[in-house]
């Protein structure tokens, strides 16, 4: 059989018609040699060879075009019913079926595809698909490894005038997503042209985000829900309380009045553990907490002056840059204050003045992060100048373990959720250090640096091994630290139990120590002030500053001579020694 293929193609498009013909040779140009130029020749001597040892190679660059990737899915419901039969009623789906089943053309369809099903059930018992290959192989101990932490992604601010990453959230259902809250907290560096707008990242997408937050102000905080993944609450720039649930767009559903709210930025929010799930509460620097309802925003449910007076004034109220709360602990919550101190309360406590229960003093600076150990909620983690401490809820005077200074402000700091020993720490000269206080306390386990700007928040995921870092250029880089760092490790709980209660009793002792010092000190100052007023009492009588002065006078010839006879004891004994040695 003979194979033929046929091209069509329009004679106007074979371009112009080639003619050949014979003909004689001739002459187009004519060059003839110049003198002249033989005259300019010159003759390289033969030991003149340059040399090259590597292959002659170009260089050129090319700017490749930047690839974009949208996501894209489908809501899969039940189908296949007519439009007059509704799926959810059970008696018109029954009544279908037996209708359907009567039908001759069912039948040979079950039948038809009766073979097509057999085949692919062979197919599948053929392989065992879920079979558990080198299940004798010895597991490799990953605990032996280095340190180390890599950079997944990196999510980038899309406006034009970057701003700061001043708070992050994950996403409570598996950690898919990253809520990012961006603002400028430099008053004299915000401008008109700078966006409001925070941000909802894939965390597989970095090239654009997947849903855009528009709050009133520039978001300085924010918080998901733990309860419900499609709802988030945050903080602004202005005081107000923004709530948003994102089935429902890029509009806060509820938004507090501006004359309820704070009178300073919100620099922390976080949700309550609640029947409804509906309860949050935020801190500000105007010295503020409150409580909120997020179903109505209207007013505060609930308000606390963070007076250390405890008289509820707001004028010297301490302003409050972070706050602690824990689930299984309801009425206790921690504050972390711009002095320095952080506060303790209770909330169920009958009176304003009750509700602050005591302080820990100790950072020279604003404390910027506040967290619980989640596996010993007792003992907590602080940062805030150049150190990051860890305190006792029973030691008040003083942190049980804290770290050296170090040469960069730190800005913000967790505790690992799957290892008791682990936190991570991030600083101004763009570095996230992550400790191990059971290898080591003195210098971090492992020092990254993320970028060349100065990184602002922090937040590790629930299962311990992605960690996102925001930037005061506007980056959130996502990271993913060892095995080795995000694996609960053997007797690891013990050990720490063990070295917290250690450094808690040596805590202990110390303050017991400056207590009595204290006290001694106190009752010598009472001491010499009764004798100076004494002093002061009998200089207007005579009598008495002579009788004073005898006395005086007594005491000094007494002890002049006792220091007299014991010379004279010291110098009998050298000499009968003296003796002794000579008549030996």
């Amino acid at each position: 059989m003979e194979i033929v293929h046929v091209y069509t193609k329009l004679r106007s498009e074979f371009g112009r018609q080639c003619l050949f013909s014979d003909r004689p040779a001739e002459l187009l140009v004519d060059v003839p040699p110049d003198p002249e130029l033989g005259l300019q020749f010159t003759r390289r001597a033969s030991r003149e060879q340059p040399l090259q040892a590597c292959r002659e190679m170009s260089e050129h660059q090319v700017n490749t075009e930047r690839f974009e990737s949208s996501s894209c899915g489908i809501n899969h419901v039940e189908g296949g019913w007519p439009k007059d039969i509704n799926p959810n009623e059970m008696e018109q789906t029954i009544r279908f079926r037996k209708k359907v089943e009567k039908d001759e053309s069912y039948m040979n369809s079950i039948l038809q595809l009766g073979s097509l099903m057999e085949h692919c059930i062979r197919q599948n018992n053929a392989v065992d698909i879920y079979q558990e290959y080198f299940q004798d192989e010895d597991e490799v101990d990953e605990s032996q490894e280095p340190p180390s932490a890599k950079t997944i992604n990196v999510f980038r601010d899309p406006t034009e005038v970057k701003r700061s990453v001043t708070g992050l959230s994950w996403h409570p259902d598996g950690g898919r997503k990253l809520a990012a809250a961006y603002s400028c907290l430099e008053f004299q560096r915000s401008s008109r042209d700078m966006s409001l707008d925070s941000y909802i990242w894939d965390v597989e997408n970095p090239n654009r985000p997947e849903t855009t937050l528009k709050p009133p102000s520039a978001l300085v905080c924010l918080d998901y829900n733990p309860k419900d993944c499609h709802t988030l609450v945050g903080g602004c720039y202005n005081g107000q309380i923004a709530y948003w649930d994102t089935r429902r767009g890029s509009q806060p559903v509820e938004l507090s009045s501006v004359e309820q709210s704070h009178r300073d930025p919100v620099y922390k929010i976080i949700w309550l553990q609640s029947k409804t799930g509906t309860d949050a509460f935020s801190a500000s620097t105007d010295g503020q907490v409150l409580w909120w309802d997020v179903r109505k925003l209207s007013e505060p449910t609930d308000r606390l002056v963070l007076d250390p007076g405890r008289e509820g004034n707001l004028d010297r109220a301490f302003g409050a840059i972070s706050l602690e709360f824990e689930s299984t602990m309801p009425t206790k919550f921690m504050v972390g204050t711009e002095q320095g101190v952080v506060v303790s309360c209770n909330r169920k406590a009958k009176t304003p003045a009750e509700k602050i229960v005591c302080t820990y003093d100790g950072h020279h600076g604003p404390v910027y992060a506040l967290h619980r150990n989640p596996f010993f909620p007792k003992n907590f983690l602080t940062v805030g100048d150049w150190t990051a401490r860890i305190w006792s809820e029973d030691i008040k005077e003083s942190s049980i373990m804290w770290t050296k200074y170090q040469t960069s402000y730190l800005m913000d700091a967790c505790w690992s959720p799957v290892r008791p020993s682990v936190f991570f720490t991030v600083k101004m000269d763009g570095v996230l250090d992550v400790w191990d206080i059971l290898f080591k306390q003195s210098d971090p386990m492992l020092s990254l640096k993320v970028c060349d700007s100065a990184l602002y928040s922090l937040r590790v995921q629930d299962s311990g091994r992605l960690v996102a870092c925001g930037s005061q250029l506007g980056e959130a880089t996502l990271l993913e630290v060892c095995c080795g760092l995000s694996t609960l490790q053997k007797n690891e709980k013990t050990l720490l139990a063990a070295m917290f209660e250690r450094e808690t009793k040596r805590e202990k002792i110390l303050e017991a120590r400056q207590r009595e010092i204290r006290l001694k000190e106190r009752s010598r100052s009472e001491q010499s002030r009764e004798e100076e007023a004494g002093r002061e009492e009998g200089e207007d009588d005579p009598d008495k500053m002579a009788a004073r002065a005898e006395s005086d006078f007594h005491s000094q010839v007494e002890a002049e001579l006792r220091r007299r006879e014991r010379r004279e004891e010291e110098k009998d004994v050298c000499e009968e020694k003296e003796v002794k040695n000579e008549s030996g």
